[in-house]
């Protein structure tokens, strides 16, 4: 893991700390930290390092490429960073119990996570998806407040 992906973890970290995750977290993100954004091209850059340095999504199930990167702790103010390379796959269907922050990172222009293209989808607490890749291939990146994902049944 490099010293670059975890300044950019923890700016982002630093502005989701104590904030709802609804929809307008969602619209400020995208305003803010969208795929037009330094910010952005930046951390995509950062993944697809991370990946082909073989340190990031080094696991593979079912079609999918995964791996946590970071555990929750107080420099990520309590959230955990999962990143997944998926291709026109349905993963597991999960809940969230505190949320889930998604960042949309399409390594193919039209691929959408859960219909959104590139950029930020925001899961309140309580939500539950089975994470989509449809039109092309994306990577995905989840951040989990204290780490909380339960895998389900749909």
């Amino acid at each position: 893991m490099t010293t670059q992906f975890n300044s950019l973890v923890q700016t982002m970290t630093r502005q989701l700390a104590g904030r709802p995750l609804d929809a307008d977290l969602q619209t400020w993100l995208n305003a803010t930290y969208g795929a037009e954004s330094d910010w952005f091209r930046d951390m995509q850059e950062a993944c697809t390092t991370g990946i082909a340095e073989g340190w990031m999504c080094k696991h593979e199930a079912g079609g999918i490429r995964y791996g946590r990167v970071i555990k929750p702790s107080p420099e990520t103010d309590g959230f955990s960073v999962d990143v997944v390379d998926m291709q026109d796959i349905a993963g597991p269907h999960h809940a969230h119990p505190t949320g889930e922050i998604d960042l949309v990172m399409p390594l193919t222009p039209d691929a959408q996570f859960d219909g959104t293209p590139a950029g930020w989808k925001v899961y309140p607490p309580g939500s539950a998806h089975s994470p989509t890749v449809r039109q092309g291939r994306a990577l995905v990146m989840y951040f989990l407040p204290e780490g909380r994902i339960e895998f389900t049944r749909a």
